[in-house]
């Protein structure tokens, strides 16, 4: 496998809900085999529909999607080869964990994925076992989902993608609402799937992981386009950037004579 293949290319992406509200608006990218991607942006950006498209769940309503060399539309999924290769290739981490998780256990919701693709039942068994030690859920497999907090309910979901072993990882939002120590493992366990090989796709516009989790970033504009990317250290440093976009907060201190204002640092990240 060439290492520079590229993975997903998109040309001039346009997408709206119901047809009338924009969420992208000409989007172009390429991701390459290997690489560590995190999508920025305000809210609203259009963050989590590119993601989707990538993910072959919503297709463009103009402009066109590449993965692995072939057009993404609704009926090349309807060929069942090209589905279940592209399922078992690309692994969608959901914003909230509540979409992926609807099994009555944890134990049955990790198997879910590799059941579904014919993964021999001992090598499940084996990729559990590993991804439980990996996650320290141990105690958390005869469970049902709806028992878990935010972070657990994250770290199964995590761990129900990786089952699939996919080429390809997607995050939306994977360290959202999460106390450090979670986030901290969260982060630590996306730089070990990069490391395995994996080619690693994050949307977040929690600043202080990015450094962690990619080389290079692209960043929404708020006209719902691509406001520019590059290296992930050149674009965390430009601080007139970020304001701009509205990715770092600006802090207001008062002092007893004067109230003046800085903007606060999102791009270090202490462990």
């Amino acid at each position: 496998m060439n290492a520079k293949e590229v993975i997903f290319e998109t040309r001039d992406l346009h997408y709206a809900y119901l047809g009338k509200f924009p969420a992208l608006c000409g989007v172009d990218m390429r991701i390459r085999q290997g690489e560590k991607i995190a999508i920025i942006g305000a809210n609203g950006s259009g963050k989590s529909s590119l993601l989707k498209i990538l993910d072959g769940l919503i297709f463009p309503d103009r402009g066109d999607i590449f993965a692995f060399g072939t057009r993404l539309h609704e009926d090349v999924f309807c060929d069942e080869d090209f589905s279940q290769a592209f399922r078992s290739r690309v692994g969608f981490v959901f914003q909230d964990p509540d979409v992926q998780l609807f099994c009555p256990t944890v134990r049955e919701d990790i198997a879910f994925g590799p059941l579904q693709l014919g993964v021999a039942p001992d090598e499940i068994k084996r990729r559990i076992g590993e991804l439980v030690r990996d996650f320290g859920i141990e105690e958390l497999l005869d469970r049902s989902p709806y028992q878990l907090s935010v972070g657990e309910k994250r770290k199964v979901a995590i761990a129900s993608t990786l089952a699939v072993a996919p080429r390809v990882l997607i995050l939306d939002e994977p360290t959202a609402g999460l106390d450090p120590a979670t986030m901290r493992h969260i982060v630590d366990i996306i730089t070990k799937a990069h490391e395995e090989g994996k080619t690693v796709v994050t949307a977040t516009h929690d600043m202080h992981i990015v450094q962690e989790i990619a080389d290079t970033i692209y960043c929404f504009g708020h006209d719902k386009k691509i406001a520019r990317y590059g290296p992930a250290q050149e674009i965390l440093e430009d601080r007139q950037f970020l304001e701009a976009h509205n990715l770092v907060h600006t802090h207001r201190h008062r002092h007893p004579d004067s109230v003046h204002t800085h903007p606060h640092d999102h791009a270090e990240h202490h462990h």
